[in-house]
């Protein structure tokens, strides 16, 4: 995949934090060698989280954020910082700007206590080392002095980034990890309605190349042609891959000894923490009249008229139940804190949201004791063959015994 074709979501975040006037924007625009902060010595000058997709060397495929100062006042500034501490659940490495010639503050203390709290990797860099006579503060590995305006240990700036990427988040795979080459994939993919026109969607893009990567013979079809597929492909297919939506149907076509799962179970192990959801599918059964469901999709999208998250997810919901459910619908990055008053959330794939991001929805669900779930799992459960769409997966698999 060319690097310049790589989707957001599969990029390294870094994000950009500090106090106002740290010269956070400064440093940006040094470290990308564009102006693409505005730069002003007026406090508050970034109000709005600035984002910018590119290839930075030596780090490849980034997505870096300027956010606004932290220490930031008033009723409009406590939005600003609001929208700062959303970056941080999206955040694949931090780096905390400071002035050089100020030092740490009471608000950088408490970043710094915030990156360790989400795991989240951090450089601290002194901005402004072209004021400073005496650098006498540097004391950790991860602390670095920078100046954006000579451009002193811009360079090395970017390689301590660099190092801070996770390998394991590089050689991460959707399927190709399992797979054999020479082995026959078939992936059930239905155009509808709700099917962008003219390309498909992300995580069949991402399935399909990793396949072909690894040298595995992939055959595409829609549900309705997947019998003949099967009927005429004259060799063992290894596994069947279908969209969520279409189970009820696949699940009766797939011969048994052939593997079967969904794009979004696969998901839920790329990017996700698929224990947990899997755990969290038990919870369907336990619905009651007039339980709170959160049905929350990581893209905005035009909604359809059979949309999967407003439609047809309440629907197979309450043909499972047989009770009366209440919802609450989200989208994008709009994801409530509290989460205490629903007895599920129900997510989507997430395939267009990053790891740090899926990952961390699914933590605060977690540590409010609430169950979640994606909508493979949930619908393979209602389809009752959540057991056998998880056999990729034999470690999780056990846990429903």
């Amino acid at each position: 995949m060319e690097l310049q074709n790589v989707p957001v979501s599969e990029r390294t975040h870094i994000a950009f934090f500090g106090c106002r006037n740290a010269g956070k924007s400064s440093l940006v625009n040094a470290v990308t060698a564009q102006n693409l902060s505005v730069v002003s010595k007026i406090k508050g000058t970034t109000t709005d989280a600035v984002k910018k997709t590119m290839e930075l060397l030596p780090l490849g495929p980034v997505v870096i954020i300027d956010t606004p100062g932290i220490d930031d006042e008033g009723e409009l500034g406590n939005l600003r910082i609001e929208k700062t501490n959303e970056t941080l659940n999206k955040t694949d490495i931090a780096v905390l700007t400071v002035d050089g010639t100020v030092g740490l503050g009471t608000a950088d203390y408490e970043l710094i206590e915030r990156f360790k709290l989400k795991k989240i990797p951090y450089i601290i860099a002194y901005n402004k080392s072209d004021l400073i006579k005496t650098k006498n503060f540097h004391s950790g590995e991860n602390e670095i002095f920078v100046s954006a305006v000579s451009g002193e240990n811009i360079e090395l700036l970017k390689e301590s980034i660099a190092k801070l990427i996770k390998s394991e988040k590089n050689d991460k795979k959707i399927i190709a990890d399992k797979m054999e080459a020479g082995e026959f994939v078939i992936l059930v993919m239905p155009i509808d309605s709700s099917a962008p026109k003219g390309r498909l969607i992300l995580p069949q893009q991402l399935t399909i190349r990793e396949l072909l990567e690894a040298h595995c013979s992939v055959v595409c079809v829609q549900e309705r042609e997947l019998k003949s597929a099967l009927d005429s492909l004259n060799t063992k297919i290894r596994i069947v891959i279908t969209d969520s939506q279409v189970f009820g149907k696949v699940k009766n076509i797939v011969p048994k000894e052939v593997l079967l799962t969904s794009f979004s179970i696969l998901f839920a192990n790329y990017k996700g923490n698929l224990k947990e959801l899997v755990l969290g599918a038990k919870k369907i059964s336990e619905l009651k009249n007039g339980s709170k469901i959160l049905i929350s999709e990581g893209c905005t999208h035009h909604r359809q008229c059979n949309d999967i998250g407003t439609v047809k997810m309440p629907k197979w919901l309450e043909d499972y139940t047989h009770v009366k459910l209440n919802y609450t619908f989200t989208s994008g990055g709009e994801f409530p804190k509290d989460l205490s008053k629903y007895d599920l959330v129900i997510h989507c794939g997430g395939c267009m949201l990053n790891e740090q991001e899926m990952i961390s929805r699914i933590n605060q669900a977690c540590q409010q004791k609430v169950s979640i779930v994606n909508y493979g799992i949930a619908i393979s459960y209602m389809n009752g063959i959540l057991k056998r769409s998880l056999e990729i997966f034999p470690e999780i698999s056990e846990i429903l015994e």
